[in-house]
C-alpha cells in the first residue's frame, strides 16, 4: 500500500484528538472525503458538528468557509453576484463563499428551499451558473452541512432531491463518559490553549492522490450481484416508499471502495457494502406512514433489510 494511507491514518487520528469519542463518525466523514461525496451531519446542538469540519480543513491545508444559513439568505450571499463598478465601468465577479474547497453550511435546514437549491449545480456539476457564465469550482470542492435534530419551527425539510445528492447522513450522539470526562479535562486548559492545535497532516494534493487510488480498487462480479439484490431490497421492502435510486447504487459502490481502501486492501468485501448502508441510505428511504405510527426507525428497517440478502461467498 502506498504512503497516502498513512497520510490518512494520520488525519483520522489528529481529528479524535481534538473531537473526543466519535471515531466512528470521524471514519465515516474520511470516507466521504475520498469518495467527494457531500456529508450532512445533524445532531443535538454543542456536539462538535461545526469543530470537525473546522478541524478537517485544517487537517489537510484546505482553504475553508463556513456559512451560516439563515431564513433570509439569498442564493446570491452563496454563490456570488457580479457587481457594477463605477471606477472601471465594468461589471466585477465578486464570489461567494462556494468558491472554496472545503465549504460549511452550518443549520442548511434554517434556510428556504430557494437558496438550498443554490447548492444543487455546485454539489453535483463542480461549477456553478452566474448570469449565463459557467464557473469551474476546486476539484476537491466538498460540501459539509450540519442540522439540528430538535429544531423543527422555522425550519425548512431538504427535499428528497438535494438529499440524494448528499452520500452520507451522519447522526452525531453524545459522546461516552470517558470521552467527555477528556473533553472537560482539556477544557480545563487557559483559555488561549484551549482552542484547536492540530498539524497539518495532509496536503489538498494528498486528498485528489487518495481519491484516484480509490478509483482503482475492484469489485467483482459477485459483490456487483450481492449490491444490486441490497438496492432491490430497498425498493420492494414492505416498510418503505421509497427505495435507493440508481445515483445511490453508485455511491454506494465508490463508498464501499473508500471503506476498503482505508482498511489497506485492494478488494471490496460485503463487510464493506455492511458497513456504509446506515449512513448512505437512512436520508434516501422513506418510511410508510404505518411504519411510523408503529414507531418504527429507518435504521432498523436498514440493518433488517441488510440481513435479508445472502451474503456471497
Amino acid at each position: 500500500m502506498t504512503q497516502t494511507h498513512d497520510i490518512f491514518q494520520a488525519v483520522g487520528a489528529g481529528l479524535n484528538s481534538v473531537v473526543f469519542g466519535q471515531q466512528d463518525i470521524t471514519n465515516q466523514l474520511l470516507i466521504a472525503l475520498l469518495t467527494g461525496g457531500h456529508v450532512i451531519l445533524e445532531g443535538v446542538p454543542g456536539t462538535g458538528k461545526t469543530l470537525m469540519a473546522k478541524v478537517l480543513s485544517q487537517l489537510i491545508q484546505a482553504d475553508f468557509r463556513r456559512v451560516q444559513l439563515t431564513p433570509d439568505i439569498l442564493p446570491m450571499d452563496i454563490l456570488g453576484t457580479n457587481i457594477f463598478d463605477l471606477k472601471t465601468q465594468e461589471f466585477m465577479l465578486r464570489k461567494g463563499p462556494v468558491f472554496t474547497q472545503l465549504l460549511l453550511a452550518d443549520e442548511i435546514n434554517r434556510t428556504p428551499p430557494k437558496t438550498q437549491a443554490a447548492l444543487l449545480e455546485a454539489m453535483a456539476e463542480g461549477q456553478v451558473t452566474l448570469d449565463g457564465e459557467s464557473l469551474q469550482l476546486s476539484d476537491l470542492f466538498w460540501v459539509i452541512a450540519t442540522q439540528n435534530s430538535l429544531e423543527f419551527e422555522g425550519t425548512y425539510p431538504l427535499p428528497e432531491a438535494q438529499l440524494d445528492r448528499f452520500l452520507f447522513k451522519l447522526i452525531i450522539d453524545y459522546p461516552p463518559s470517558s470521552a467527555e470526562r477528556e473533553m472537560l479535562t482539556a477544557a480545563q486548559q487557559p483559555r488561549g490553549s484551549r482552542q484547536p492545535a492540530v498539524d497539518q497532516v495532509a496536503t489538498v494534493a494528498d486528498c485528489l492522490a487518495a481519491r484516484q487510488e480509490v478509483q482503482s480498487i475492484k469489485a467483482s462480479t459477485a459483490i456487483i450481484d450481492y449490491l444490486l439484490a441490497l438496492i432491490q431490497q430497498t425498493r420492494k421492502h414492505p416498510d418503505l416508499s421509497l427505495g435507493a435510486s440508481p445515483r445511490a447504487a453508485v455511491a454506494w459502490l465508490q463508498a464501499s471502495k473508500a471503506a476498503a481502501w482505508l482498511d489497506r486492501r485492494d478488494f471490496v468485501t460485503p463487510d464493506d457494502l455492511k458497513q456504509v448502508a446506515p449512513p448512505l441510505l437512512r436520508h434516501r428511504l422513506i418510511l410508510r406512514p404505518e411504519a411510523q405510527l408503529d414507531g418504527l426507525q429507518i435504521d432498523q428497517v436498514i440493518t433488517g433489510l441488510v440481513n435479508q440478502v445472502a451474503v456471497p461467498r
